[in-house]
């Protein structure tokens, strides 16, 4: 087993990060034997004491109130039964406070707007965008700095660098997120950036969600939150003497606009080589006849630290081919539908010359882009030539694409394609004995890539790219497995409850937007209670857990349905959304996931000691599920709709009478033996779980085989590199995505069922392990999963008749594995292996 140690220390789920909250979260992972106690230190101001629990893998910060700006090391030791510790350590800062300076912008009353460059077949629709505006500002450093620190935000887009040097290394910063309630704001250790004397901080701006173009609702396109974009920074330096400087934004900072012409999300960018500054960034430019930035305000209120790991460049995809198909023309294909944008070599040209990149996720018929499904969003990227060679990469947008068009160059360079996402780091490894199946999870894995920018999003390419509540609720547990996403979804569970309106209502998407259905629909608002419980359970941290949110959604409910079957304020009611069969009766699927929500929040309230809430809430549950069982429980073994979705919705969570689930999965796996699966959004993250609870396995497995439509792995033979938005990639271009990840939502059954990685049903952070591995046909399959405790690892193969099965249970915990044969072992944390024999 090795020795005991303590690993991935984490602060508020966050690697060593710069600006956390108050009291943080402290936690670790495992490894080695089982502690038998451990103690947390902070900086010699606070200690947890001796926690007997040898299980324990997080505590509270519960010391005095931390200092603004301060570096506090924290340690972990662990002690074993033999006497022995280790120590393991980290460190966090506390964020700023006490803001001083403006929010500042150039002048929108002195910039004209300017229409994107319309050239032969470039059909850019006619709108216009704002410049990005430079901002600099100059000031003396004495020497012996012994700590500089950025902290900086903006209302749209930033980029900011310190002496021409990049301060940070996020990307479309500072994200997104509803900018009246909350606007986060990042914090870079800049002290190896300054120089003695003259130093510039200098700042490019961009519309991004703020100000650009944001969803689909022609009446309001964009602007959602404002007109133009605004910067907000202060530049603090300590010395070594004990003295302070502090550079802020205000009246001194110098504007004027830049090469970059417009930077749009969905529109695209342009950057004008001929109307470059060089030197800006840099001490000595001369900034005379700029103009003085405006001072728009002093609201420091909504500023916040920033909870979660940037946007960031994760990596460069080299073209899979890149084919010539006119003079000055190049169709690229990047082998792999993404998220990003690309960075290309431009040679030396005539002044003026204009690079055109167009992008696509697939070709039409004749070999081109297919930009149908693109809707209003351009995704083209133009550079205008000033003569020199440049490397051309845009800044300020993104586009989800697999191919890129060049125009304009007769001999392409190279060209890359830079991959964006939000750096959730990987938790999860599957694959097996299939390579089409190990394709599938390739898929799952570059969906939620390419989906999970800022916020997780519906689909990367066109006028959407925003935060359907459902689609994020159904693909949680598989999101969970593939990636550590706590701080990601803890950032952007407060944007789902900033949206939630007074009388408790939540929307169906995060951030709101105006014209977007406001109005949560079932299984859509859900998304508020299903998403914290599912967080808390496999991270183990109870603040996921906001009882008067969870409480104040089933209320609305109630409220507006006292007979417990939910008919009104359905809102839009999406209802299994783009399920290929018969349609699941409204209101069953609705009062199917009130249930739910009322379940899962008496469940929360009982964890956080409210216990009052939990019997009531409890009690609501059990009413609700009797007026299920007395409308839509036609007999046993028959729901009204006799619809996939709904036995599978009734058996998942619990709406039968104990008698009546065997009849109910014997109809539903009649229902799938014959037409395959026939389930939208709302039910296919649960078809292969229910099957294989209720001993139909084999199903499961023929359903994860399946070729012909609808299928997941008619989409594999078919070149699918991400999951599609539609089962067969068919259907109107204007809703048809081929990066949509809610079906992949089957990612959590290649690593619950093929595996067998699940935690037992009152497990917290997988303190008690079910590893109960469905072979079905296959050879081979193996997963590994950092959890919040740590190392699980599954392996397991056939061979000669014998099924040998190798298992990793981390520290602190408990494992109960059952092979297939029938046996059923109980084991303590270590490596254990197992060996049966198959029946032929």
């Amino acid at each position: 087993m090795g020795s005991l140690r303590a690993y991935g220390l984490r602060s508020d789920h966050r690697t060593t990060p710069l600006g956390v909250d108050g009291a943080p979260l402290l936690s670790w992972r495992l490894a080695g034997e089982d502690p038998v106690g451990c103690v947390v230190e902070v900086d010699g101001l606070w200690s947890s004491g001796r926690l007997e629990d040898p299980a324990a893998i997080q505590v509270r910060y519960a010391g005095p109130p931390l200092r603004a700006r301060t570096r506090y090391e924290w340690a972990v030791t662990l002690w074993a039964a033999d006497g022995t510790s280790s120590t393991t350590r980290s460190w966090f800062e506390s964020g700023a406070d006490r803001w001083t300076a403006g929010w500042i912008a150039a002048d929108p009353d002195a910039v004209e707007y300017v229409d994107p460059p319309t050239e032969g077949d470039l059909a850019l629709r006619d709108h216009g965008l704002l410049p990005c505006p430079q901002l600099r500002r100059a000031f003396q450093a004495r020497p012996a700095v012994a700590a500089a620190r950025l902290y900086i935000s903006a209302k749209g887009l930033y980029e900011a660098r310190l002496n021409g040097h990049r301060a940070g290394d996020a990307q479309l910063a500072p994200g997104w997120t509803d900018y009246s309630r909350r606007i986060p704001y990042q914090t870079y250790d800049v002290t190896d950036l300054l120089a003695d004397g003259e130093n510039v901080l200098a700042v490019t701006l961009a519309d991004g969600w703020w100000s650009g173009f944001v969803g689909f609702d022609p009446r309001r396109p964009g602007s959602h939150y404002g007109r133009f974009p605004e910067l907000i920074a202060e530049l603090h330096l300590d010395y070594v003497d004990g003295s302070t400087q502090v550079v802020v934004t205000d009246g001194a900072w110098r504007t004027e606009r830049g090469h970059v012409r417009y930077a749009d999300l969905l529109k695209g960018e342009c950057h004008d080589e001929r109307a470059a500054t060089p030197g800006w960034e840099l001490p000595g430019f001369d900034d005379s006849s700029w103009q003085p930035a405006v001072v728009t305000g002093h609201d420091h209120a909504p500023l916040v630290p920033s909870p979660d790991e940037p946007v960031r460049a994760v990596r460069e995809l080299a073209p899979l081919s890149v084919t010539r198909t006119g003079p000055l023309t190049h169709l690229v294909d990047f082998g792999q539908n993404l998220a990003g944008r690309v960075r290309v070599a431009v040679p030396e040209s005539a002044p003026g010359t204009r690079v055109t990149i167009r992008h696509a996720e697939t070709l039409d018929a004749e070999g081109g882009l297919d930009v149908a499904n693109l809707r209003t969003a351009d995704a083209t990227d133009v550079l205008i030539s000033a003569g020199q060679a440049v490397v051309f990469e845009p800044a300020f947008t993104y586009h989800g694409f697999r191919y890129a068009e060049m125009t304009g160059i007769e001999d392409l360079g190279e060209v890359q394609a830079v991959v964006l996402h939000s750096d959730t780091p990987q938790a999860g490894t599957f694959e097996c004995s299939d390579p089409e199946i190990n394709q599938l999870q390739r898929n799952i894995e570059w969906g939620q890539r390419g989906n999970f920018v800022s916020v997780p999003t519906d689909c990367p390419q066109r006028d959407e790219r925003l935060g359907w509540l459902a689609d994020a609720q159904v693909f949680l547990p598989t999101a969970c497995f593939n990636a550590d996403v706590a701080a990601f979804f803890a950032k952007w569970l407060r944007d789902v409850r900033d949206a939630q309106r007074p009388e408790g209502g939540f929307p169906n998407v995060a951030p709101r937007i105006s014209g977007v259905a406001d109005e949560g629909a079932p299984g859509w608002a859900d998304a508020g209670v299903l998403i914290p419980w599912h967080l808390y359970r496999v991270y183990g941290d109870e603040r996921f857990l906001d009882v008067d949110s969870m409480a104040g959604w089933v209320e609305f409910v109630r409220r507006h349905n006292p007979d417990l079957i939910w008919r009104a304020k359905t809102g839009p009611h999406f209802a299994d959304w783009l399920a290929p069969g018969a349609a699941t009766p409204r209101d069953l699927l609705a009062t199917a996931f009130f249930h739910r929500s009322a379940d899962l929040t008496a469940r929360a309230a009982l964890v956080t000691g409210r216990t009052a809430d939990a019997e009531r809430l409890r009690a609501l549950a059990d009413d609700i599920r009797t007026a299920f069982i007395k409308t839509f429980a036609l007999a046993p073994g028959r729901l009204a709709g006799d619809t996939q979705t709904g036995y599978l919705l009734a058996l998942a969570f619990g709406l039968l009478p104990g008698e009546w689930e065997e009849p109910a999965a014997r109809r539903l796996a009649e229902l799938v033996e014959e037409h395959g699966p026939q389930t939208g959004f709302l039910g296919v993250n649960l078809l292969c779980p229910v099957l294989s609870a209720h001993g139909r396995a084999d199903l499961a497995h023929a359903l994860l085989r399946r070729t012909d439509p609808p299928s997941w792995l008619y989409q594999v033979r078919h070149g699918a590199t991400t999951i599609w938005e539609r089962w067969d990639g068919a259907g109107a271009p204007s809703m048809n995505s081929f990066n949509h990840y809610a079906f992949g939502s089957i990612g959590e059954w290649l690593y619950g069922g093929v595996a067998g990685i699940a935690q037992a049903p009152d497990s917290v952070a997988f303190r008690e392990l079910v590893i109960r591995p469905q072979p079905g046909d296959l050879v081979w399959a193996r997963a590994t999963y950092e959890s919040a405790r740590g190392r699980v690892a599954v392996s397991w193969q056939r061979a000669e008749g014998d099924f040998r099965l190798s298992v990793t249970v981390p520290p602190g915990a408990t494992a109960t594995i059952h092979l297939p044969d029938g046996q059923t072992h109980r084991v303590l944390s270590g490596d254990h292996t197992f060996r049966t024999t198959e029946e032929t």
